[in-house]
């Protein structure tokens, strides 16, 4: 029988037939073809990406094997985050840099076999000679750069990515003429040795490009607050007050800053006039950007860019290369860049962890002699005495606007949170179940067979404190709900209503995985069913009252953002206070206590949220986070996505599993995303 290299190969099939044995794929195009057919069909190949390979195929004929090979692990690499596929560490290491599991590493004509058979330096000349690829000047399908492997698209955003910052970085800009007082005045009752907060309020009056990093609790909002009064003070007062746009890569992100930033702006004690011209607004990138629709292009580029002075990028560790090129591209050249974010956390579910890479060096420092003297001068705090490297300005041109935050106030220092976050970040398996196994206030660990083990049952329903368990909300739902002959306009109806809001943001559960027995999908089904059971909500299906929901696409029409969690609550009618009509209430998350009431029928992209993944979560936090590890290893389970988790929680954090080795290889995984990008 012959097979199609075209169709899908169920793996029984092709080893009932002949050509199994005489497969030679890297001798034969139409045997590369059906090997990689194979691989969709066993899962670990996208159809799309090979169907770009069959593509390449049809428009170069002559093109070798190992090139079609090439190109389909290039293009397979996109699906797990890398930019390019590195050829010497894809033979060197498979498994780790094509995120191999076990039964594709074993299987023959699988890629870790496939790959011994390969000589590294003949594979690249086939590279080079095929006429599939370019080394960028000219425009091709793939392209060929320092070893690595790359589609034409993302190259030109790496290169455009490269070519804006390193501008940007060369673009200096003049600090306010009384730079030391200002600072001394916006920092004067900061006691910690040295101020990071203001150090990084300093660096970034420099130039055009600046990062601020740092962990939860390190007070990212708190500095970049303080950088724009700094920034905007001396405009106002000169009559030429400055355009500030503030934007983060998600609604929930954006909804966040907006929350904090415009309490901390009336909280600033600046003049009223520069107050008035602080944004407390936050826009998402896209919307700032301008998308649109069925495109990949923007409304603001390089022919049409943003009219503003300073832009500030919160949660920028969600940023994928390919927006992050947009942005740059839609910047003003003397405008002011300032990234915020965690470098430690779960980087964008697209290409490219374009933050992490960038601050690969913030631990370090890496500042010049220079920065250091200037630092200490403009600051006045001391940077010598710390162990950090010395860099120079030539090799490290982005350190030296680079900034990480380095004391937390959400942890205190004998904080078990914060002990094991830090252990999971650096690898320590060893101490990391030492802090979840002795006696801790915050911390805590459960060991369960199943999903319905009682222990998750009693866990899930209460505990010793309002943020341990559902029931504190739904409690709080049917004992302080209003009488229903109070006017529906009476304000007891939002106290109520933002009452069960707060409540139910004490305690949220966090999943791996979307589907398993350990998945969101169904622990949601699991939790819905133990609080009907027990008597807290009259249904577990469909629409009930108590049903939090999460909103998993933007609708601008509702003004409702991917990430935004509301409450379902039964109102009574007006005129008719016997009957009720269900709504989902939703906060604005702008610091103040009113809220969006939307009817069930116009949410079309709703989902019950007692359990959400951890990806879901991030640019939120709640008194207690539970993270649910699965039974089984999974591509996305590493530190990064533990350390996510964790940091999630603000006074407790439970860890449930099944399988202690789960915990174990997560925290040695470690995230590296592939690719060229370098300062």
């Amino acid at each position: 029988m012959k097979l199609n290299p075209l169709l899908p190969i169920p793996l029984q099939q092709l080893e009932q037939t002949d050509q199994w044995l005489t497969l030679r794929p890297l001798n034969s195009n139409t045997d590369m073809l059906l090997v990689l057919q194979l691989w969709v069909s066993a899962g670990w190949l996208r159809p799309l990406d090979h169907a770009f390979t069959a593509f390449l195929a049809e428009q170069e004929p002559t093109v070798t094997p190992t090139v079609l090979l090439a190109a389909a692990l290039t293009s397979y690499q996109l699906s797990h985050g890398h930019v390019c596929l590195d050829l010497a560490l894809s033979i060197e290491q498979p498994a780790f840099t094509l995120s191999l599991t076990h039964q594709f590493q074993q299987q023959p004509w699988f890629p870790s076999q496939l790959l011994k058979q390969i000589k590294l330096h003949e594979w690249q000349l086939a590279i080079e000679d095929s006429r599939l690829v370019s080394t960028g000047e000219q425009q091709a399908p793939l392209v060929w750069h320092n070893g690595r492997l790359y589609l034409w698209r993302f190259w030109y955003y790496e290169k455009l990515l490269t070519i804006h910052i390193n501008q940007r970085l060369n673009t200096t800009l003049l600090p306010p003429k009384d730079l030391s007082a200002r600072l001394n005045k916006l920092f004067n009752n900061n006691n910690d040795k040295p101020d990071w907060q203001k150090i990084a309020c300093a660096i970034a009056t420099r130039t055009a490009f600046s990062i601020i990093t740092g962990g939860p609790g390190t007070g990212k909002t708190t500095t970049v607050i303080r950088l724009l009064a700094l920034l905007q003070t001396p405009a106002v007062e000169a009559g030429k007050p400055l355009n500030i746009q503030l934007a983060a890569p998600t609604g929930k992100a954006a909804a966040r800053l907006s929350e904090s930033i415009g309490m901390q702006v009336a909280s600033l004690k600046i003049d009223e006039q520069v107050r008035s011209y602080i944004p407390t607004s936050v826009s998402t990138l896209h919307r700032l950007l301008g998308s649109r629709p069925d495109t990949r292009h923007f409304q603001h580029n390089k022919t049409n860019p943003l009219a503003l002075d300073i832009l500030i990028i919160d949660e920028a560790s969600m940023i994928d290369l390919e927006l992050f090129a947009h942005l740059l591209e839609a910047l003003p050249t003397q405008a002011r860049l300032i990234l915020l974010g965690d470098k430690d956390q779960l980087a964008s579910v697209e290409a490219g962890a374009v933050l992490g890479d960038l601050c690969r060096n913030a631990e370090q420092g890496f500042y010049s002699p220079e920065t250091l003297k200037w630092l200490e001068t403009t600051t006045g705090e001391a940077l010598n005495s710390l162990p950090l490297k010395a860099g120079n300005n030539q090799q490290h041109p982005l350190a030296q606007q680079t900034v990480m935050l380095r004391h937390s106030r959400r942890f205190a220092s004998d904080s078990g949170i914060g002990q094991l976050a830090q252990q999971v970040n650096t690898g320590n398996i060893k101490q990391a179940r030492h802090l979840l196994e002795k006696t801790s206030n915050d911390l805590r660990h459960l060991m369960l067979n199943q999903p319905n083990d009682k222990a998750f049952e009693q866990f899930i329903l209460q505990g010793s404190q309002p943020h341990d368990g559902y029931h504190h909300y739904l409690t709080i739902l049917k004992k302080q709900r209003p009488n229903n002959t109070t006017p529906i306009y009476d304000p007891a109806w939002k106290q109520w209503a933002n009452q069960v809001l707060s409540a139910f943001n004490q305690f949220q559960v966090l999943a791996v995985l979307r589907e398993g027995i350990w998945g969101v999908s169904e622990l949601n089904k699991r939790i819905a069913y133990h609080l009907y059971h027990h008597g807290y909500i009259n249904h577990f299906d469909g629409w009930y009252e108590g049903r939090p929901v999460l909103i998993t696409h933007n609708d601008y029409a509702l003004g409702l953002m991917n990430g935004d969690v509301g409450i379902t609550l039964a109102f009574p009618i007006e005129n008719a206070p016997e009957q009720t009509v269900l709504k989902v209430v939703f906060p604005y998350n702008d610091g103040t206590q009113n809220l969006r009431e939307v009817l069930p029928s116009r949410l079309s992209s709703a989902e019950t949220v007692f359990a959400m993944t951890v990806h879901k979560s991030q640019g939120s936090e709640f008194s207690h986070t539970a993270l649910i590890l699965p039974d089984q290893l999974n591509p996305v389970l590493n530190r990064e996505l533990l350390y996510t988790a964790i940091t999630r929680a603000r006074h407790k954090f439970t860890l449930i599993e099944s399988q202690q080795r789960i915990l174990d290889e997560a925290i040695k995984r470690q995230t590296v995303r592939l690719s060229g990008l370098a300062f």
